[in-house]
């Protein structure tokens, strides 16, 4: 026998040793890397049910909106109430999904109850929005206040802070900078809201002069009140909410955010007649809304 064939012949019983001997066996091939190990973040939510009850709620308040330009009467204050809660409850429960029960009830105590405190000192004494009064269509009233008004604040703070903490720069500056941000988006968006709830009824203000062009039934001093009210928010809700992890978190508000910047454009455009008003909060809410979604974009694939 040659030392080729030899060797070929030793290697091969070895090989059949490592393979039948009893109570030996072969060497199991290396598991798979995990989606982590390779570098892929992520990011479940601490409770799926919240966040699937959060993904219903965001369809049942698109949907009711959607509804709008077809109602009239009590139908449409119904779809105006039902809008409001379902909105709500999906950012309360986007925040509760990703941040916990904690950071849930802070922001509905947070916004809502800052919220609910400048609209009653509002009410009560004219500042800082002007004077104006609620009709009584909106539901229960605590000081003067809907209840339901709260919580308009409280939907829209959640995808504002996000959108602001996303965009502000890092540094000293960062926590000013996320306020005014944010403080910018709420004022912006109310540029929207506050034609389209006067128009229905809802309230209306004392001394609307002067007020931005082609909007004439609310004041200036109503768009400066939410910069203030907005800002002062956003830097409670900042100092208290922990930030989300990944982007992933992210995309629920932002897709609300989206829908209303865009819809609320749609609608003042198409259906409301009201051109002035879709600019002014389409222009308006642009300014943070497509940087953000372009940085939140960046992210998304960066992770």
């Amino acid at each position: 026998m040659s030392a080729r064939t030899s060797r070929d012949a030793t290697a091969h019983l070895d090989s059949a040793a490592v393979t039948s001997a009893p109570g030996r066996a072969a060497p199991s091939p290396a598991p798979a890397a995990s989606p982590a190990a390779r570098g892929a973040v992520v990011d479940p939510p601490r409770h799926p049910r919240v966040e699937a009850f959060a993904l219903v709620a965001a369809a049942a308040a698109v949907l009711l909106q959607i509804a709008y330009p077809l109602l009239e009467g009590a139908a449409l204050r119904a779809a105006t109430i039902g809008a409001v809660l379902a909105f709500a409850s999906a950012s309360v429960a986007s925040a509760t999904a990703r941040l916990g029960v904690r950071a849930g009830v802070t922001l509905l105590l947070g916004a809502g109850g800052l919220g609910l405190v400048a609209e009653a000192v509002g009410v009560a004494s004219g500042r800082p929005f002007g004077q104006y009064a609620y009709a009584g269509t909106l539901g229960p009233q605590l000081l003067g206040v809907p209840l339901l008004v709260p919580l308009a604040w409280t939907m829209m703070a959640y995808p504002a802070l996000l959108a602001a903490r996303r965009l502000a720069p890092a540094g000293p500056a960062r926590r000013p900078a996320v306020a005014l941000l944010g403080g910018g988006m709420l004022a912006a968006w109310d540029l929207y809201l506050d034609p389209q709830m006067v128009a229905a009824g809802h309230w209306s203000w004392t001394f609307p002069a002067p007020s931005l062009p082609g909007v004439p039934d609310v004041p200036l001093t109503n768009t400066a009140g939410w910069l203030l009210v907005g800002t002062l928010m956003t830097a409670l809700l900042d100092a208290l909410l922990p930030a989300l992890s990944t982007p992933a978190g992210e995309l629920l508000p932002a897709a609300l955010l989206t829908w209303t910047w865009l819809g609320s454009f749609v609608a003042n455009v198409a259906f409301f007649a009201r051109p002035a008003v879709g600019l002014l909060g389409g222009i308006g809410m642009a300014l943070v809304v497509v940087p953000y979604l372009l940085r939140l974009r960046a992210a998304r694939r960066a992770s």
